[in-house]
């Protein structure tokens, strides 16, 4: 996706070969017309898939997911990192780690909003070592939920998280797929040659 690479190159700060820094578009601010063409892709890439549900984590993966939501016309769903008093039975709950964030968290989804009839999409904004998409899938599977796919809005595709989903079973979408962060700078993978061994 040409228009999101363009934004990354442009606005994206790389901090050493790991981490990319997007908070002035993605993560932190957010620019609500290319996260509208975000969803618009997501949404056609999928667009056989028959989903029901999106199903993302707070924070920065419900742009993009509100977005795809919108274009397929269902609903969005994201777990809660965060203890609240109004979400408090009947949970759906999985332990993530986060790489960027160096801690894990218990993300929660209530399972009166995903069914066994459901076929869910997971969106997120990475994916570096795949933990938060497999918290989000046994999440869906708990509930009886059918993962369709995963929809990746940035991957480090040099950390083997697209791999494991993929040996996993599930089908996996990068828009931006990053080959390296090397030297500073964004080199973008054709296609996502994934990391095989655990970095």
């Amino acid at each position: 996706m040409e228009l999101l690479k363009n934004k990354v190159l442009q606005e994206g700060i790389v901090l050493g070969e790991q981490v990319l820094k997007v908070d002035s578009f993605l993560n932190h601010q957010v620019d609500p017309v290319l996260m509208m063409e975000i969803g618009k892709e997501f949404a056609a890439r999928f667009a056989g898939e028959r989903i029901t549900k999106v199903l993302t984590i707070e924070s920065s993966g419900i742009a993009p997911a509100v977005m795809t939501a919108l274009q397929l016309g269902v609903p969005l769903i994201f777990a809660r990192k965060r203890k609240s008093l109004t979400l408090r039975d009947e949970l759906l709950t999985e332990k993530v780690y986060s790489f960027t964030k160096q801690e894990e968290s218990e993300v929660s989804v209530s399972k009166k909003f995903l069914s066994s009839g459901d076929r869910v999409l997971l969106i997120d904004d990475f994916l570096a070592n795949g933990e938060a998409a497999f918290g989000l899938a046994r999440i869906a599977e708990k509930a009886g939920a059918e993962v369709a796919g995963i929809g990746i809005v940035i991957e480090k595709a040099f950390q083997p998280g697209g791999r494991k989903l993929l040996d996993a079973g599930y089908r996996v979408e990068s828009l931006a797929p990053v080959a390296s962060l090397a030297d500073g700078r964004v080199t973008f993978a054709d296609k996502p040659e994934r990391q095989t061994n655990p970095v």
